[in-house]
């Protein structure tokens, strides 16, 4: 089942918030083999959803749109992923991690990073083209990486709380 684009573009969010959720519905409607996107602060909270409106917990038919259906799930996902990385490459003296990519049997999960330790995370079809999901990503964090301040994200932060 294809992720849905976010609803939340208006109600009070400033110019760039909505700008940052166009971006976001953009990736998910145009790049086939997506299922569902996120992103995550520094910190590990979640900042965009491709479903806000689940944002919370699982769904019914938990397993069809992400990890267990849930866009929260994704967003812990991809920050232990992201921290797991990060330690890693310190350990190994390997400078900044860019991207990651996991393949699994029925699915692929890639995380890249944005700016001041933000990412970017999309769980795709097994089947999808991984060079072109990686390509819109990097279009997207070129074009969110520079806005992404700490007011936004505080912006962010608190328009997913009110989703939830």
């Amino acid at each position: 089942m294809k992720a849905q684009a976010p609803t939340a573009y208006g109600h009070g969010l400033s110019t760039q918030a909505r700008n940052l959720h166009w971006l976001l519905g953009n990736l998910v409607d145009e790049v086939p083999g997506i299922h569902s996107v996120a992103v995550v602060s520094s910190d590990g909270l979640m900042l965009l959803s491709s479903d806000p409106e689940r944002a919370e917990g699982p769904a019914p038919d938990a397993g069809t749109d992400g990890p267990l259906g849930s866009s929260a799930d994704l967003a812990t996902i991809v920050s232990g992923l992201g921290s797991l990385t990060n330690g890693a490459a310190k350990l190994m003296d390997g400078g900044a991690v860019k991207q990651t990519m996991v393949a699994m049997d029925e699915g692929s999960l890639f995380v890249m990073s944005i700016s001041d330790g933000s990412l970017l995370g999309v769980h795709a079809t097994p089947d999808c083209d991984m060079s072109v999901i990686a390509y819109h990503m990097a279009l997207f964090v070129g074009r969110a990486g520079h806005v992404l301040t700490p007011e936004l994200r505080t912006e962010l932060r608190k328009s997913m709380e009110n989703v939830q």
